[in-house]
């Protein structure tokens, strides 16, 4: 069997996918990838491998200023006719409104849907054209996120940050030009979302282990190889060197091509991105706006790798855990539901409805799994996490956001954005498996927005 994991990007494009001893074939949406500096140029080429003669290119005033034009001109050059639609909003957000505005938009003519952004223009294409039925390309403004390859848009549905899984662009262009002069903010949200693949590789392993989860090793290294492009790189990022920049940018397109393979986001998002969703959704809540997305993930890294530092104090205790479920009071627990998510509490309280994550035997189940195989915890802990100390340190030198409370976010909303991360989705968390050993309210103590 290929090990795919050590193959080009170029080549792990391959539409036959790869046999894996996970037992899955593996195989990506995305067919063609240009990057480096110029690679906008090839964008009518890239249009000619797709079979695309008349696109549906999507912006915002910012990504098209950024690419935009540029993007238009060579349309324009090569005699290729498109329709041009710029979401008439400062601040565009992931949600209904803005797919109902670009589907509106949509002239049926068009057979490609072609973003011009990163991580929220991206998304919305994705959705926007696989429930068009028409395939969607890329031109990438800023190494801000790893969803450019990823089969996956992170969208507000009904006010809850949830995963919609659609296809994953048949092309992306990644010219360095155009990434170096993103904003460095994005560099380091780009940053951020990428740290998080540590903490979210571990959660896997003990998911696979704790619930049975499915787990595939060789996604798994994919993903510690895009990792490691990116902190090899990291003391760099200020100097917006475009061969870095390239560097930074194939690792985000590897992490998204590892959750396409993997089918799920799983391989790329733990704990640490459940903070930056749940500080999304009180933004929201309160007619505000959150930061970029990979920046809060960086920040909520930090947080959950100091989670993780206690963890490894830690001796389990299964009275413990037996005692807590015992003493569990389902009001108490639907009225921290409605504290800490509002309006939204309603969608979330029937979420436990389907996946039962309060179910008692279900817990003793899982807290027997924890128990007994506790070591294997603690050796996927020591496989998978780096010192915090040294991720703090690099963070720290390019400048970047390090706590909550650096983000506005206070010390209460840090807190109930850890005792919310479990209920939101049936994804198994260090937050679940501290519930599990009655030590929810511990933890929540621990997590401070200093």
């Amino acid at each position: 069997m290929t090990e795919f994991s050590k193959l080009s990007i170029e080549d792990m494009l391959d539409p036959k996918g790869f046999e894996c001893a996970c037992g899955h074939r593996h195989a990506s949406e995305l067919r063609v990838f240009h990057s480096g500096a110029g690679a906008i140029k090839k964008l009518p080429e890239t249009l000619a491998a797709l079979g695309a003669v008349h696109p549906f290119v999507v912006c915002d005033r910012n990504t098209h200023r950024a690419a935009g034009e540029r993007v238009e001109a060579l349309l324009r050059a090569a005699n290729i006719p498109y329709k041009l639609f710029i979401i008439p909003r400062e601040a565009v957000e992931p949600d209904e409104w803005a797919v109902g505005a670009i589907t509106m938009a949509l002239d049926p003519a068009c057979d490609l849907v072609l973003a011009v952004g990163s991580g929220v223009i991206n998304d919305l294409c994705k959705v926007v054209a696989f429930a068009a039925g028409k395939p969607q390309a890329v031109v990438a403004t800023a190494p801000s996120m790893d969803g450019y390859a990823s089969s996956s848009s992170s969208m507000h549905v009904n006010e809850v940050k949830t995963t919609v899984y659609n296809a994953c662009p048949a092309a992306i262009i990644a010219d360095t030009d155009i990434l170096a002069e993103a904003p460095m903010r994005m560099l380091w949200a780009g940053f951020g979302d990428m740290i998080a693949k540590y903490v979210s590789l571990c959660e896997w392993r003990i998911s696979n282990l704790v619930t049975g989860e499915y787990y595939c090793e060789e996604v798994a290294r994919l993903v510690r190889r895009s990792v490691k492009s990116i902190v090899d790189n990291a003391d760099k990022i200020t100097s917006r060197d475009p061969q870095v920049v390239q560097a930074i940018t194939e690792g985000l397109v590897l992490s998204g091509v590892a959750m396409s393979f993997a089918g799920t986001s799983r391989p790329a998002s733990g704990l640490e991105h459940y903070f930056s969703h749940l500080w999304e959704m009180m933004a929201m809540e309160r007619h505000e706006h959150a930061d970029l997305h990979g920046i809060q993930v960086g920040v909520g890294t930090l947080v959950t790798l100091k989670l993780y530092d206690w963890i490894r104090t830690i001796v389990p205790d299964r009275e413990r855990g037996m005692a807590a479920m015992a003493a569990f009071d389902e009001a108490a627990w639907a009225d921290m539901v409605r504290r800490v998510f509002g309006t939204i509490a309603p969608q979330i309280l029937e979420i436990e409805e389907k996946t039962r994550k309060n179910d008692p035997a279900r817990h003793a189940a899982r807290l027997d799994k924890i128990v007994d195989h506790w070591d294997r915890i603690l050796g996927f802990i020591e496989d998978e996490l780096p010192d915090t100390a040294h991720i703090a340190d690099l963070m720290r030198g390019m400048g970047a956001p390090m706590t909550p409370a650096a983000l506005g976010i206070s010390d209460q909303d840090a807190k109930n954005a850890y005792t919310g991360a479990r209920e939101i989705r049936d994804k198994y968390l260090c937050c679940s498996m501290l519930w599990d050993l009655g030590l929810a309210e511990e933890a929540r103590a621990r997590v401070s927005a200093e």
